[in-house]
């Protein structure tokens, strides 16, 4: 079975994560307000000399990254393990904010100007995000 993934404009196998990933696009762009233009699927980026990929990238008008999506598929329990991948992930590109979702929870934290992230009690939408 596959399902048409907008970002990558072709059909994928519709795997548990790739279905939240699909799930998560689509609240990024109705929830959010991020134009589909202004997101990636399975984003490529190095790090310590190890190639990494975000299930989903953001950017910003000027194509830098502003949120970094890890989507894990919907039985996977978003703990401390997954935080911490997330992060380690952003030690390289030093993004704004940081999206973790299993489809049942979602959490979405800001990094502020000491470089410690926290939970965001409301979403942000894109406007702010570029603009802030």
């Amino acid at each position: 079975m596959t399902i048409y993934d907008p970002l990558r404009k072709r059909e994928v196998k519709l795997t548990p994560e790739e279905k939240v990933r699909q799930w998560a696009i689509s609240w990024l762009h109705n929830e959010l307000e991020v134009p589909m233009g202004r997101m990636m699927s399975e984003y490529s980026f190095k790090y310590n000399s190890l190639t990494y990929r975000a299930d989903v990238m953001v950017f910003d008008q000027f194509a830098k990254p502003i949120m970094l999506v890890e989507c894990k598929a919907a039985n996977v329990k978003l703990d401390g393990k997954v935080i911490d991948q997330i992060i380690r992930y952003n030690l390289s590109l030093k993004i704004k904010f940081i999206l973790i979702t299993n489809g049942n929870s979602t959490y979405l934290c800001g990094m502020n100007s000491d470089g410690e992230y926290h939970f965001l009690n409301e979403s942000v939408k894109y406007d702010l995000m570029i603009n802030d």
